[in-house]
């Protein structure tokens, strides 16, 4: 059994057209909805990661926020 909040969901298939269907345990537990925009992040050494595009947009915002308040200190 894996670590409580990771989870495997089991393998997909890479469709021709390179499309692949998440599981609907993945969908239950991320919130992912029909029309939901999901970021593709890809790093060579550890693979590909999903994001919804919506939460990605608010850790950007919230970071760029934490920086600018940390250079209106100095």
């Amino acid at each position: 059994m894996p670590p409580k909040g990771k989870h495997i969901f089991g393998a997909v298939k890479v469709g021709d057209k390179g499309q692949i269907v998440i599981p609907r345990e993945a969908r239950k537990i991320f919130n992912i909805q029909p029309g939901d925009s999901l970021l593709v992040l890809g790093d060579e050494a550890q693979g590909l990661a999903l994001v919804k595009s919506d939460d990605f947009l608010a850790l950007a915002e919230d970071i760029m926020s934490s920086i600018k308040k940390g250079e209106e200190k100095e």
